[in-house]
């Protein structure tokens, strides 16, 4: 769990209410014990985190417990990768499981056993029919299945088929183990789901000891059971489930956890469907689960976002019986606030422009104070250089301004970030293309910052670096992915992918002070009136750091609130 100081709040929700009536009568001897239970099928994304730090903040906040557990029941989509990217993930958001980390395939042969009592109860069957002849037996919501013509087959030919599933002797998909339940009942699941496959396929942790899995719906309640867990948290798609997860666990008459869905997340310009994420990845339209504009936990963390400002945004989002769309400027403000109080300020210029200080000394260099962090004077300052050659953005240049730019043109003055005004006095171009190159300045040396001429005012200040002392870098400036809100609002007969964002990747190389030539892997900043950015764990390499933008200054959310409260 998390620390002490690191305790996650559970605002009010209908979940916690009922944790809370249950604590009050006395139901499962006062006890409160969760599990996030993940698929080893992918990598964990931004809808986990919600149930991450759901199941886990209840069990901190009734000192409870909260299980790490993986279904791993299809060896077919499985990886140990998968498993290592979830242990990190979760560990990353500052949550601790102890010493309850476990496996549905723990319980394998448990559950093999709690099968045999079935069919002996005649509760179970060994179906011979094709995974396409189930489906169209099963019916549908308005028509009632129909019963296999291998239902009604003997405890004991069912136990004597079951045992030689398990021991390998029919093909894929030759036969399944069935629960027989209600072939017309008004549930889908409770029609004669099926329990175990055959898959003749190595296991990523037990190799090849088994060749019949269980099925999701006949492992996950009964995993529950086994390790005692009071409250099963699950998402909305599972509430049609629970009647089987019931039925299971009253025919076995074992502990019966109390399933209690919520709504997952779902969140504008993001897909949130490991399917559709791997495809990205599959296909290569990103760089793999990591992607920094992908949503997966590695894929935020690699691009700058802090395990306070995901705990923070589950938190603001709160828990909800209904499904709904959660705008991710939501989810950019709670990043922006956290980064805000943490981050170093620091300077850097994305497309550079040259300024030469002509009246400016060409062998002096001035170690100039800036703040760390204005925000946390504790941060303390830095010396950064200053001479006769600087960059500055291009974009701060206009040669023929229009009404209220304030930043550099011919004749203006503009004031230096943490050093001086200077004046425009002369502009350079390439004689081919007519681009400026160079722009000449004059400098005012009696207008230093932390001096009486810092009272001199002007109404632009510019960042800027030492040209001579500057660091070029990579600097990868992401957008969102997709570009519509909702990446599956596409024209009839196209798919997702129509909606990928051309630009949601540009690379510039650019110049930053020379303060972060040795800045490590996953240290983030913000840089000066372009956004909070940090140093990629991927591309980067000692002494020779590649930024990514996390988020950019721009709050809209703020906006949105300011105008909704009028």
């Amino acid at each position: 769990m998390v620390d002490a100081d690191k305790k996650v709040n559970v605002p009010p929700n209908f979940i916690r209410n009922i944790i809370i009536e249950d604590l009050e009568r006395g139901k499962n001897e006062g006890r409160v014990h969760t599990r996030f239970p993940p698929e080893p099928n992918g990598y964990l994304h931004i809808g986990h985190a919600k149930s991450i730090c759901l199941n886990f903040g209840l069990a901190h906040e009734f000192e409870g417990l909260c299980n790490l557990r993986f279904d791993d029941t299809n060896p077919l989509k499985e990886e140990e990768e998968y498993i290592r990217a979830i242990q990190e993930d979760v560990r990353w958001l500052e949550f601790d499981w102890e010493d309850r980390l476990f496996f549905a395939s723990d319980y394998f042969d448990q559950l093999y056993e709690w099968a045999i009592l079935l069919i002996k109860k005649g509760k179970a069957y060994v179906d011979d029919l094709n995974a396409d002849e189930i489906r169209e037996y099963r019916g549908t919501l308005t028509k009632p299945g129909k019963e296999s013509p291998y239902r009604n087959r003997s405890v004991e030919e069912n136990l004597d088929l079951f045992e030689r599933m398990k021991a390998g002797e029919f093909k894929n998909g030759e036969k399944v183990l069935r629960a027989k339940i209600d072939m017309n009942s008004g549930n889908l699941n409770m029609r004669d789901p099926v329990m175990y496959r055959i898959l003749h396929a190595p296991h990523p942790r037990i190799g090849d000891e088994w060749c019949i899995y269980p099925m999701y719906d006949w492992a996950h309640g009964q995993s529950d059971s086994i390790e005692g867990i009071t409250h099963s948290i699950c998402t909305l798609e599972f509430e049609d489930h629970r009647p089987l997860y019931d039925w299971f666990i009253r025919e076995l008459d074992v502990h019966a956890p109390q399933q209690i869905e919520f709504a997952r997340l779902d969140l504008t310009y993001t897909l949130l469907s490991k399917r559709k994420l791997l495809k990205l990845v599959q296909d290569k339209h990103v760089d793999g689960w990591d992607d920094p504009r992908m949503p997966t936990i590695s894929g935020i963390r690699r691009r700058g976002y802090t395990p306070a400002a995901i705990r923070d945004f589950c938190e603001r989002i709160g828990v909800a019986k209904s499904n709904s769309v959660v705008e991710i400027s939501l989810l950019e403000h709670c990043l922006r606030e956290n980064l805000n109080k943490t981050a170093p300020r620091v300077m850097a210029v994305l497309r550079p422009l040259k300024v030469v200080l002509t009246n400016y000394p060409a062998d002096q260099v001035e170690e100039l104070d800036a703040e760390n962090n204005p925000e946390d004077p504790a941060m303390g300052k830095r010396k950064i250089p200053f001479c006769r050659e600087l960059y500055i953005e291009q974009s701060d240049f206009m040669e023929d301004p229009p009404k209220k730019y304030f930043r550099l043109a011919p004749g203006r003055e503009v004031r230096l970030k943490h050093a001086y005004i200077i004046k425009c006095e002369k502009v350079l171009k390439d004689p081919q293309s007519g681009e400026v190159t160079e722009l000449h300045c004059s400098f005012d040396p009696d207008t230093r910052s932390g001096s009486s001429g810092e009272d001199r005012k002007v109404k632009g200040t510019l960042h800027w670096v030492s040209a001579p002392h500057a660091i070029q870098t990579e600097i990868r400036l992401y957008d969102h992915l997709f570009k519509s809100p909702d990446p599956n609002d596409v024209p009839e007969g196209e798919d997702f992918l129509s909606n990928l964002n051309p630009d949601s990747l540009e690379i510039l190389n650019g110049m930053v002070e020379p303060s972060l030539q040795n800045a490590e892997s996953g240290m983030r900043f913000q840089f000066l009136r372009h956004g909070y950015f940090c140093v990629d764990n991927k591309f980067s390499r000692p002494g020779k750091p590649v930024f990514n933008r996390t988020v950019s200054l721009r709050d809209s959310w703020a906006r949105i609130q300011k105008n909704q409260n009028g």
